[in-house]
This record gives structure tokens, C-alpha cells and sequence, in this order.
């Protein structure tokens, strides 16, 4: 996951290779200057060139060291260009992300995260998102201190940056060491809330549930979401409407709390109205959310174990054993109506596979030598 400013810029970018060369040589012999003013100029052009085109941010590679030498002056000027141009060098640049890193920028972009500028504070936000995106940058940046201060922009930040706070977070917490340190900075009520904001279909909602299923992992991110007024309701929502992936993410996260402790996280789970996004994912979710979405109807229902044997352990009698559990009407008659067109899909696929089954080709029907078999597309 990775962040690029797009600014307007001007036109005339190169037309030929020779003169992007020109122009890259140029630019870094004006980086080299005592004048700061050429230093800004410097840094703008490079940020042009490095906007759209991957050669540049190759060939422009040596410009990160004076770079990260200008994010520490005292001039907001300065720091801005610099800073920006730093930042399109690290997009989809995994060399330059760790560069930039190992020449010593974590030190003054963390500190622009506290900075009064709010424009500053979003660049660094923006630069700590493309850079936590290399494997190799994520333990370095929480070792400098960079998390807590991401979780305070994900409350108090802008809205741009608080996206792009929480999307860093996300590539933080795919190092395991990170989570706890997470955990601590407790980013569970800020990330419900943008969760209740933002679009379901989203990429940020998809990041934000997948953050979540890390967290409530732990005890402290499971007490933490469902003390936060509407948190579980947050993830049943996006279990709901969101994207194929984020709800994958979102149940996810339900089994993991109810698998830790059913008889705690059963009820708040229930109390939410899930069945019915539930059932709909064992038709039209992807085949872990299909899985998921099983196991965990299975658990929210009286009891964990096969009822008797004259009412067997199918899907349609846990699912009707919930129903009976229901208080609402609204939801009673959704999770009934969800069954019953699960009753039907499952209907369909077994017709397909008696026809499946039944168009067979033996030895007596065709010559061996016309028998031919293929697999379904993957």
C-alpha cells in the first residue's frame, strides 16, 4: 500500500530519453548548490520528473541523501520540497524507499507528523504510508517512535490524513512485533469511527477491517472493540455491504472473537443482527468467507455441538435455530428470507452436479480415443 501526491505540475515533461537524461543531470548538479532557493527549484523538478515516470526515479536515486539533508533545515520551504520530492522517489521504488530510510529521514518526517502545519503533517503522513510499504522499512519505523503518533493523527488529523494514517498502520501491523505497539496507542476507537464514514466499497474500509481481524487477535483489541459504542456493529456493517475482500476481513474478525470466547462474545455478536449477513456470505462470499461465515453461525447458535440425531447438524437447522433467537421481526424476516435463497442456491448446485454427473462418457457411448475431459477455469 503505497501514497503519491498529484499536484499540478508543469506540462513540458520530457519527450526524448536524451533529454530526460539532460534533465535529470541537471536537476542533480543544482541539488549540489550552496544557494537554497536552486535547492527548492532542484527539489521541485524532481518531484516533476519523478511523478509518472519509473526510469527517472531510478536515475534520480542519488538525490536522496542532500534531500533528506534538506528535510532538516530551518526553512518550511525547504522541508516541503524536499519532502515531496522524497516521497514520489519512494513510490513503487523499493530501493529508494529503504535509501530514504537508512539516510536518516525518519527523524524529521516523524517530527512534521507533529508539526502545526496541516499541510506538512499530511505529506508526512502521505511519506510514512509509501515507505512502511517495504518489509524490510516496518520494523525501523516503529522502532522510531512512528505509531503512536500515526494513531494521534488517525483521531485529530485531517481527513486525507487520517486515511493514509490507518492505511500506514495496516502496513505496519503486517510485521507481527508491530501489533502490540499498536494495541498500546489503542487505534481501535478512531478506526471505527472512520470506518462508519467512509464508503463500505472502499480500499480504506477494506484496510481498516483488515486492521481489525489483526487486533482483536489479542485480548486488549477484543475488549477495545466491543466497549466502543457501535464497534461490533461497524464490522457487521461491513460484512454486510462491503467489498468481496473487506468482508472476508470482517467476518474474520467475529469468528476470531467468538472462537476466543464464546460465551463473552456470542451475544454482542448476535445483538447486532449478523445472521443475515451471514447467510448471504455462505452463498456470495469468496470460499473463506463462505467457510468462515459457516463455522461461525455454528457457534452463535444455543449450543456448539449436533442437537440429535433427528435433527441433523445441517447449515438450514443451526440457521433456524438462530432465527428462533431473533427479537426483531425486521431481522427475523431477513435472515428467513437470506435461508431460503440459500435453500435455493444449494438446490441449483446440486441439480449441476447430478447433470455433471450424468453426462459421463464411457467406452461403450464413443471410440476412447474421442473421450476428452477439461477442468473448470480457475
Amino acid at each position: 500500500m503505497e501514497s503519491e501526491l498529484h499536484f499540478p505540475t508543469t506540462p513540458s515533461d520530457p519527450d526524448t530519453p536524451r533529454t530526460a537524461t539532460t534533465a535529470v543531470n541537471r536537476t542533480l548538479h543544482l541539488l549540489q548548490s550552496d544557494d537554497p532557493d536552486s535547492q527548492i527549484q532542484a527539489a521541485k523538478e524532481i518531484r516533476r520528473l519523478t511523478k509518472t515516470s519509473q526510469k527517472c526515479r531510478r536515475q534520480l536515486s542519488p538525490a536522496v541523501r542532500p534531500l533528506v539533508s534538506m528535510l532538516r533545515l530551518d526553512s518550511l520551504d525547504s522541508n516541503e520540497a524536499a519532502l515531496l520530492a522524497l516521497l514520489n522517489l519512494a513510490v513503487k521504488d523499493e530501493k529508494n524507499k529503504v535509501n530514504i530510510v537508512a539516510s536518516g529521514a525518519l527523524e524529521p518526517i516523524i517530527s512534521f507528523l507533529q508539526s502545526q502545519n496541516s499541510n506538512m503533517q499530511e505529506y508526512a503522513t502521505a511519506s510514512l504510508l509509501t515507505l512502511s510499504a517495504s518489509t524490510i522499512n516496518k520494523p525501523t519505523i516503529s522502532a522510531a517512535g512512528a505509531i503512536p503518533l500515526l494513531v494521534e493523527i488517525l483521531r485529530h488529523g485531517s481527513p486525507q490524513a487520517r486515511v493514509d494514517a490507518v492505511l500506514a498502520l495496516y502496513n505496519l501491523s503486517t510485521y507481527s512485533d508491530n501489533i502490540s505497539i499498536i494495541l498500546e496507542a489503542k487505534p481501535i476507537p478512531s478506526i471505527v469511527d472512520l470506518l462508519k464514514t467512509c464508503k463500505k466499497s472502499s480500499k480504506t474500509t477494506e484496510k481498516c477491517s483488515a486492521l481489525i481481524e489483526s487486533l482483536v487477535a489479542f485480548d486488549e483489541g477484543r475488549t477495545a472493540l466491543t466497549s466502543e459504542e457501535g464497534g461490533v456493529l461497524a464490522v457487521v456493517e461491513v460484512l454486510e455491504n462491503g467489498s468481496l475482500q473487506s468482508r472476508e476481513h470482517a467476518v474474520g474478525a467475529l469468528l476470531t472473537m467468538c472462537q476466543s470466547d464464546r460465551c463473552k462474545y456470542r451475544e454482542p455478536i448476535l445483538r447486532e443482527g449478523v445472521i443475515p449477513g451471514l447467510l448471504e456470505l455462505t452463498v456470495q462470499g469468496t470460499p473463506k468467507s463462505q467457510s468462515k461465515a459457516q463455522t461461525l453461525l455454528r457457534l452463535l447458535r444455543d449450543s456448539p455441538h449436533p442437537r440429535s440425531e433427528l435433527q441433523p447438524d445441517t447449515l438450514e437447522n443451526i440457521v433456524c435455530n438462530l432465527i428462533s433467537q431473533i427479537d426483531s421481526e425486521d431481522q427475523s424476516r431477513k435472515a428467513k428470507k437470506m435461508l431460503a435463497e440459500m435453500v435455493q442456491v444449494s438446490m441449483e448446485q446440486s441439480l449441476r452436479h447430478l447433470q455433471q454427473r450424468a453426462v459421463v462418457c464411457t467406452p461403450t457411448d464413443l471410440p476412447i480415443n474421442n473421450c476428452t475431459s477439461e477442468v473448470s477455469s480457475k
